[in-house]
């Protein structure tokens, strides 16, 4: 069973939380975790890429020029592709690259990943993210002089004053529990928990897991 040293804001430890073997202690599968980033990023795109056919594109009622004695290949339109502006031949056309992958995947990936980072030791937990007001710099200082932490995502519940604090802070993204995905924690060196929200995830994602 993990067990994780509570930090302060200040950079203190003032306790310590067990976490479970089934979703902080877990086997890391690669190839669940690159299936899951994979069909996570594909369902970001827009699909709406288009270019239009012969069928599509303005103008070609006339011949563009005579059929014999101008020494050049016959051309019965100006919007064949051949011609300059005309459709264009198995272009792109808009289409879903949804990946669906159902939740017992997601959360496999999930608890990959975070045992990665368990084991790593780039997963910290903070004892409460308890900011008096919204100001950029406070949080600032917290993460680059006092845990001198970078490119860190940070996990808490909802809470107003840290999520509007780190919105604009480079290198930090802020997001509540609901949100926790397996890209995000990819990308960022270090996964900063609250002490509730680590708990709130070790709880929903041991559902269904199988302990070692």
């Amino acid at each position: 069973m993990p067990t994780l040293d509570v930090m302060s804001l200040e950079n203190k430890k003032v306790g310590s939380v067990n976490l479970s073997d089934a979703v902080f202690g877990a086997e890391v599968n690669v190839p669940l975790v690159h299936q899951v980033v994979k069909a996570q990023l594909a369902t970001r795109r827009q699909g709406t890429a288009k270019t239009k056919t012969k069928a599509e594109v303005r103008g070609g009622g006339k011949k563009p020029f005579k059929q014999k004695g101008t020494g050049n290949a016959r051309q019965g339109s100006s919007r064949s592709p051949l011609q300059p502006g005309g459709g264009r031949i198995f272009g792109p056309r808009p289409r879903d690259y949804t990946q669906r992958t159902n939740r017992k995947m997601v959360n496999g990936a999930l608890r990959s990943i975070l045992s990665d980072r368990v084991k790593a030791g780039r997963l910290m937990v903070i004892d409460s993210f308890d900011l008096k007001e919204i100001k950029t710099k406070v949080l600032a200082d917290i993460f680059g002089k006092k845990l001198n932490l970078t490119k860190a995502l940070v996990i808490d519940e909802a809470n107003k004053n840290l999520e509007l604090s780190g919105r604009n802070l480079k290198g930090v993204r802020v997001m509540q529990t609901g949100g926790l995905n397996v890209y995000d924690v990819i990308r960022h060196d270090w996964v900063v928990f609250s002490k509730r929200a680590v708990e709130s995830v070790d709880k929903r994602l041991a559902v269904g897991a199988k302990a070692k």
